[in-house]
């Protein structure tokens, strides 16, 4: 298996921050009752800030940064 390089990396990165966008703008949107939400919109939105970090996380750890012991 390859390891991801920062190319995927990055590009994972802001697909999560594009998503996570997206989720939180259609999170804010008004409620209508006679058409009612199939996709929760505010978890998705929380994944995708989780999986951010990791990916942040992650890419501190192909820069060389490591975490004191």
């Amino acid at each position: 298996m390859r390891p991801m390089t920062l190319t995927v990396t990055l590009g994972l990165l802001i697909a999560t921050g594009a998503l996570g966008g997206y989720a939180g703008w259609r999170g804010a949107q008004p409620v209508n009752l006679a058409r009612p939400r199939l996709v929760p919109w505010r978890f998705v939105m929380l994944l995708c800030a989780a999986f951010g970090f990791l990916l942040l996380v992650h890419l501190a750890a192909l820069a060389g940064i490591v975490r004191p012991s």
